[in-house]
């Protein structure tokens, strides 16, 4: 048999064992290697230097891209904390509009405490409606059992007209914003007489 037969048969060797799964012998690898010629060589040789520098550029494109989308998502992130209250103050600006010319209203020789009970009570609807719009709850909760997660009890006042442990003053409303307290209302309990809690015992 000749060299050159040997080679294709342990090319066909090779090929068959890959085929099956098997593992290839050093000793053939380096045979099939041996048949190749330096040319075929150089040709894998800068084929495989062209792949490893396509993966190279296509691994820093990208981390290039990583890092802007990092900064991108930065900046974003610094711009919501700045201007998070951004809609918020706009729809604040109208109710500080209506307060001026109030006050402006009010040093007018021509006002009467009917004009100007008049303005407030509009301002104070506007001021209200702009709450309303971003959730923000009012906690009045007079005549309602005292609750200390939304309440908090200045005084007990002793009070026959009402259970005991109901919220009978409010002397500052509370605030919930999107469901979570953000002042709770200031409030006065009551709590049974003295002559009440006898005749219970």
């Amino acid at each position: 048999m000749s060299k050159d037969q040997e080679q294709v048969s342990d090319q066909a060797v090779i090929d068959e064992t890959a085929e099956n799964g098997a593992e290839v012998d050093s000793g053939q690898v380096e045979s099939t290697a041996d048949a190749q010629t330096p040319e075929e060589l150089t040709l894998l040789l800068e084929d495989a230097r062209a792949k490893a520098d396509e993966h190279w550029d296509q691994l820093v494109r990208t981390q290039a891209q990583m890092d802007n989308l990092r900064k991108r998502q930065e900046r974003e992130l610094e711009n919501a904390h700045k201007y998070a209250l951004e809609r918020f103050v706009n729809e604040l600006l109208p109710v500080r509009d209506s307060m001026e010319m109030g006050l402006a209203a009010a040093n007018d020789e021509n006002a009467t405490i009917d004009h100007l009970r008049e303005g407030t009570a509009l301002t104070l609807k506007l001021f209200s409606d702009v709450m309303e719009k971003f959730n923000v709850v009012q906690i009045n909760p007079e005549g309602q059992p005292f609750d200390p997660e939304l309440h908090q009890a200045m005084s007990m006042q002793p009070r026959s007209d009402v259970p005991p442990n109901t919220v009978v003053i409010v002397v500052q409303k509370g605030y919930t914003l999107n469901g979570r307290l953000v002042r709770p209302a200031m409030v006065m309990v009551s709590q049974a007489e003295p002559g009440q809690v006898d005749e219970q015992a």
